[in-house]
C-alpha cells in the first residue's frame, strides 16, 4: 500500500472519502457513507468493502470503521449479512437525487423543504448591535460602565449557591416572591404606582411581557392599536399571535385618542416618555384615553421603560395610579435602566386576569431565571438600585441637554427638537421630508463612525413624520460633542437646507 493518501480514498466508483485530521476518525466516516447513501451515489444493495479492508485502506483501526458501520447499521442505513458482508439498506431512504447538491442552510427553503409561516418572510432581527460605532447615539441602551458589577457579583454569587439547593420545583411563574414584594415598594416610591406583590409578575423583559399579554387578551383576528411611530415589538408579538396591528398618530399631547379604531381590543402606549418622539402625553389625553377604554371594553398596556430618568421636578401620573376600572396593565424593564443583559421585565396586572397571566408565563418559559431575580429582589431592598439612580441620573441629565442644545443650535436649520425632559432619548422632526436623501445620510453617518436611528428603523410601522432619535446611554459624554459635529456634518453633505 506504498504511496497511498489516507485523506483521499475512492470507496467504489461515486463514493469518497476523505478524513482530515486525527479527530473523530469514526464520526467523519459516518457522516460520508451516510451522505452518499442520501445522495444515491451509494445505491440500494450495494456491497460496501469488509471493516479490515477498509481499516487498512483509510490506516485507521479496524475499530474505528467498525464503529461507524454499527452506528450506520443501527440507524437503517446499512444492513449486514453473516458471511456475505455489509450493504446498503434495500428500504427507500427519502433524500436528494444522485450528484445533487446538499441544501444551503444560508438560504431560504427549496423545493420540497419545509418552510415557515408568510408572515415570517418580511420580519427579521435586528442588526447586530454589540459592535456600536464610536459615536454610539443607539437608543434603549442604559450606559454599561455606570453599572455598580462589583455588588452585583457580590448578590449573584450568593444567590447562585443559595438556588443550588432544592432545584427540583425552582420558581413559580409570576416570579420570585421577594422580587415581586421589592418591586411593588420600588413601584409605589418611584413611580406612584399602587399595587401589591399579588398584582406583579416577572418576565424575561419587556418584550416577554408584551407577548404574554397578547397571548391572554388577543384572539385570531383582533384588533390591536400602537403608537405611530412607536416601538416595533409589540408590532411583531401581537401581528405573529394573528392580531391585526393598527397604527395610531401621535402629536405633541401624545396617542391622538380621537383616532383610535372603535374595535380595538388592545392599545399600547409609552405616556411618559412617548417612544420615538420623546413627548409626554397630556393629562387631558391620559384621561381621555381611560375613558375610551372603559367605554369600548378595551385594556391598555402601558410601558413605562425608562420614568427613573425625569430632569424636571414636575411629575407624572402614570395612566395606572389614574385607572379607577381595571383597565391599565404596566409594564416595565430592568435592561432599560441597569443593564440590557438582564433581561428581567415586569407587569403589573388587574386581579381579574392574574390566572391566565400566570399560565401563559408557565407556558413561555416556565419562570425567568431565579439567581438572577433573587439577587435583584437584594439590589432594590438593600438600596442599591436607589443609589445607582442617583448617581447616573446627573450623568445622563448632562448629555441629554447638550443633545438638546445642538438641535435648538447646529442642527436647528435641519432638525426640529420635540421637548423631552425625561429618559436616555431626546426626539427630532425633519423640517423637510428627507425623501431618498434619508439613504445617503446613513451612509454618511455610518462612514463617519456614528450611529444614529431615524424614526423608521425603530417603529413597527411606517412614522407619518420622519425624524431622528438621539439616544445617550450609550454614548459617554466626552464623545457627545463630536459626535453630534459629524452629525452634523452628515447632514450638510446629503440634505440641503430647507
Amino acid at each position: 500500500m506504498g504511496g497511498f493518501d489516507r485523506a483521499n480514498y475512492d470507496l467504489g466508483v461515486d463514493l469518497h472519502i476523505g478524513l482530515a485530521g486525527t479527530a473523530d476518525l469514526a464520526g467523519q466516516i459516518y457522516r460520508q457513507v451516510r451522505e452518499s447513501v442520501l445522495d444515491g451515489r451509494l445505491r440500494p444493495g450495494e456491497a460496501l468493502p469488509p471493516s479490515r479492508e477498509l481499516a487498512v485502506r483509510l490506516r485507521v483501526s479496524r475499530n474505528t470503521v467498525v464503529s461507524a458501520y454499527d452506528r450506520l447499521v443501527a440507524e437503517g442505513f446499512l444492513t449486514t449479512r453473516i458471511g456475505a458482508g455489509t450493504f446498503v439498506s434495500t428500504l427507500q431512504v427519502s433524500g436528494r437525487p444522485a450528484g445533487s447538491a446538499p441544501p444551503d442552510r444560508e438560504q431560504g427553503a427549496g423545493e420540497g423543504q419545509l418552510r415557515p409561516r408568510s408572515l415570517w418572510d418580511d420580519i427579521v432581527i435586528p442588526g447586530d448591535m454589540s459592535a456600536a460605532r464610536r459615536y454610539d447615539f443607539r437608543v434603549g441602551a442604559p450606559d454599561a460602565r455606570l453599572f455598580p458589577y462589583a455588588t452585583w457579583r457580590r448578590l449573584l454569587s450568593r444567590q447562585l449557591r443559595a438556588t443550588a439547593v432544592g432545584v427540583g420545583m425552582p420558581c413559580e411563574p409570576a416570579g420570585h416572591w421577594g422580587l415581586r414584594v421589592a418591586l411593588s415598594r420600588h413601584l409605589k416610591v418611584s413611580r406612584g404606582v399602587d399595587t401589591t406583590a399579588d398584582d406583579v409578575v416577572v418576565t424575561s423583559g419587556i418584550q416577554q411581557a408584551l407577548d404574554v399579554i397578547g397571548r391572554v387578551l388577543l384572539e385570531p383576528g383582533a384588533c390591536a392599536a400602537i403608537e405611530e411611530p412607536g416601538y416595533f415589538v409589540p408590532w411583531l408579538a401581537w401581528r405573529l399571535l394573528g392580531a391585526r396591528v393598527v397604527g395610531v398618530p401621535v402629536d405633541q399631547e401624545g396617542l391622538v385618542v380621537d383616532a383610535l379604531p372603535d374595535d380595538a381590543r388592545l392599545v399600547y402606549v409609552t405616556a411618559s416618555h412617548q417612544f420615538p418622539t420623546g413627548v409626554a402625553m397630556s393629562l387631558r389625553r391620559r384621561m381621555a384615553l381611560l375613558a375610551w377604554a372603559q367605554r369600548h371594553d378595551a385594556a391598555i398596556v402601558e410601558d413605562d421603560y425608562d420614568s427613573e430618568f425625569r430632569y424636571t421636578d414636575q411629575t407624572l401620573e402614570p395612566l395606572h395610579s389614574l385607572d379607577t376600572h381595571g383597565r391599565v396593565l404596566y409594564v416595565g424593564s430592568f435592561s432599560k435602566i441597569l443593564l440590557p443583559t438582564l433581561r428581567v421585565g415586569f407587569l403589573v396586572a388587574p386581579p381579574s386576569l392574574r390566572p391566565a397571566l400566570h399560565v401563559a408565563k408557565f407556558v413561555a418559559d416556565w419562570h425567568t431565571s431565579l439567581p438572577t431575580q433573587a439577587a435583584l429582589a437584594e439590589f432594590v431592598d438593600q438600596g442599591a438600585l436607589g443609589r445607582h439612580l442617583r448617581r447616573v441620573r446627573g450623568q445622563y441629565r448632562l448629555r441629554h441637554d447638550r443633545i438638546a442644545a445642538a438641535l435648538a443650535g447646529p442642527l436647528a436649520p435641519w432638525l426640529e427638537l420635540i421637548p423631552s425632559a425625561a429618559g436616555l432619548h431626546v426626539g427630532a422632526y425633519f423640517r423637510r421630508a428627507p425623501g431618498t436623501d434619508l439613504d445617503a445620510f446613513r451612509a454618511s453617518t455610518a462612514a463617519a463612525d456614528v450611529e444614529v436611528f431615524d424614526f423608521s428603523q425603530v417603529s413597527g410601522l411606517g412614522p407619518s413624520r420622519p425624524g431622528l432619535v438621539f439616544g445617550y446611554g450609550a454614548i459617554p459624554v466626552d464623545r457627545v460633542d463630536e459626535g453630534l459635529r459629524r452629525v452634523e456634518q452628515c447632514l450638510r453633505a446629503t440634505m440641503p437646507i430647507p
